[in-house]
C-alpha cells in the first residue's frame, strides 16, 4: 500500500517511458520479418516483456541493453509453442493474427485477468480470410491451427486498433487482398510500421488495404508514451506546471489533447519533430480552470486509454460532464467504467455509471480517500494523480500493477514504495 498526500504543487520536467503500442509492434513484426534491426527507447514493461518472451519462443533472436533491443527475425516460426502473454491483450490478439498469417499452429494463454478478455472479436474476423481460431468459451486461451489464407473484406462493427492489426497482420501473409474497414480510424502504428518494413499496403480513410507481402527489419527509435505522459500533463492542468519530452504525438493518439481542448487546459507543443514516420514533440501543460464537457463514440478510440484520466479531471471541472460511446472499457484489464466511477467517488467526487460511460458531476475540489487499483494499471495510475491533486490524498492499495506499462510512474511522481 503507498501513502500518497495531497499537494499544493506539482511542476517538473519529464522523460518518459517508450510507446507501449510502438514498442509491441517494433519487437513483433521484426521478430518475424527478414535480417536483423535495432530498437531504442523501447519500454522495458510487463506487457512489452510479454510479447518479447513470446517471440523467442517462437524462434526469434532478441538481446537487451537497457532500453534497446537488437532483434534477429524468423520469417517461419516454429510450430506447436505454448505462449504466455501473460496480463497483455495487445499481444495475444496481435499475434493470434500473425501466427494465422505465418499457418504456425500454437496456444496462446495468460493470466486471469488476460482471461477473461473477448477473443471471439479477433478469432470471428480472421475466420473470413480461412483461419481457424478455436477460443476457450469465447477467451483464452487460444489455439491457432495452420490454414492456408485467402485474401477478404472485413468490416468490424466496433473501432480497434488491435482487432485490426491482427487482420493486417494476417493478411499480409494471405493470397489475395485483404481490406478492413472500421467506424472510426484507430490508432494506427500498425500500419505505418508496417509500410515502413516494406508491406503492400494502402490507407485510405477509415478503410486499410493490404496485399501478400514480405516483411524486412527495420529498426526503430521509440518515442515517449503519450498515455504515460498523461498523468503528468494532468498534474500540470490541476496542479501547476509540467513539460513531457520527446511524446508521441501521432494523430491517431492524441485524444487527450482533444479533450483538453474541450475542457479549457492549457498546452502547448515545442519541438515538434519526425522520427521512423512517427511525430514527436515536448508538451508543456499548465495550471488550469476546467469546464465540463462532453465527449462520444466519435471521440472515444483517440482516447481509449487515458478515458479514466479524463473522467478524473472532469471532476475537477465546473458542471456536469458525460461521456457515452466507451462501453469497450467494460472488458479492459478491469470494468473501468465501474472502477473509474468508483475512483472518482471515492476521492469525494460525484460520479454516476452509465452502460456505454459516465457522469461526471464536477466539484473543483476532491477531499481525497483511499482506493484499491484493482490490478489495473491505468485505474492506478490516474488514483494516484487523484490523490495528488485532492486535499487530503489516500492509501492506493496494490499499486504495484503499474509496473504493467510504467515501473517507475511512482519515482517519477516522487511518492515512496514503502
Amino acid at each position: 500500500m503507498q501513502r500518497i498526500d495531497g499537494r499544493e504543487y506539482f511542476e517538473g520536467e519529464f522523460t518518459l517511458p517508450g510507446d507501449k503500442s510502438i514498442t509491441h509492434r517494433a519487437i513483433m513484426f521484426n521478430a518475424g520479418a527478414e535480417g536483423e534491426a535495432h530498437v531504442t527507447g523501447a519500454l522495458m514493461g510487463e506487457d512489452c516483456l510479454s510479447t518479447m518472451e513470446c517471440m523467442r519462443t517462437l524462434g526469434a533472436e532478441i538481446q537487451t541493453d537497457g532500453n534497446a533491443l537488437h532483434i534477429k527475425g524468423t520469417p517461419s516460426f516454429k510450430q506447436n509453442q505454448q505462449l504466455n502473454c501473460g496480463n497483455s491483450g495487445t499481444t495475444i490478439r496481435l499475434l493470434t493474427g500473425f501466427l494465422a498469417g505465418k499457418q504456425t499452429q500454437a496456444t496462446l494463454f495468460g493470466d486471469a485477468s488476460l482471461s477473461s478478455r473477448p477473443m471471439k472479436r479477433v478469432a470471428e474476423p480472421l475466420s473470413l480470410l480461412g483461419a481457424e481460431i478455436q477460443t476457450t468459451d469465447g477467451r483464452a486461451p487460444v489455439h491457432v491451427l495452420s490454414k492456408p489464407l485467402r485474401g477478404a473484406k472485413v468490416d468490424i462493427s466496433v473501432s480497434s486498433a488491435q482487432v485490426k492489426s491482427a487482420v493486417l497482420l494476417a493478411g499480409v501473409s494471405a493470397d489475395g487482398e485483404t481490406t478492413l474497414t472500421e467506424p472510426i480510424q484507430s490508432r494506427d502504428h500498425t500500419e505505418r510500421m508496417l509500410a515502413a518494413m516494406g508491406a503492400d499496403i494502402c490507407v485510405n480513410g477509415n478503410s486499410v488495404t493490404v496485399k501478400k507481402s514480405k516483411l524486412h527489419a527495420v529498426d526503430v527509435c521509440v518515442p515517449a508514451d503519450i498515455s504515460s505522459a498523461a498523468y503528468f500533463m494532468a498534474l500540470g492542468a490541476l496542479k501547476g506546471k509540467t513539460l513531457c519530452k520527446n511524446v508521441g504525438v501521432n494523430p491517431t493518439r492524441t485524444g487527450i489533447l482533444t479533450a483538453f481542448d474541450k475542457l479549457g487546459v492549457k498546452y502547448s507543443l515545442c519541438n515538434r519533430g519526425v522520427s521512423g514516420g512517427e511525430e514527436k514533440a515536448d508538451i508543456l501543460v499548465e495550471k488550469s480552470d476546467m469546464r465540463a464537457i462532453c465527449l462520444t463514440a466519435q471521440d472515444v478510440p483517440a482516447m481509449i486509454d487515458e478515458l479514466p484520466l479524463i473522467a478524473l479531471l472532469c471532476a475537477f471541472a465546473d458542471g456536469e460532464s458525460r461521456i457515452t460511446g466507451a462501453k469497450e472499457l467494460r472488458v479492459k484489464e478491469s470494468d473501468r467504467i465501474r472502477t473509474t466511477a468508483a475512483l472518482i467517488n471515492r476521492l469525494g467526487g460525484d460520479c454516476s455509471e452509465l452502460p456505454d460511460g459516465l457522469i461526471i458531476r464536477g466539484k473543483r475540489k476532491l477531499c481525497g480517500g483511499d482506493m484499491d487499483s484493482y490490478l489495473d494499471h491505468r485505474i492506478a495510475m490516474t488514483a494516484a494523480v487523484g490523490m495528488l491533486a485532492s486535499e487530503k490524498g489516500g492509501n492506493l492499495s496494490r499499486g504495484e500493477c503499474c509496473a504493467i506499462s510504467f515501473p517507475d510512474f511512482f519515482e517519477k511522481i516522487g511518492v515512496n514504495l514503502g
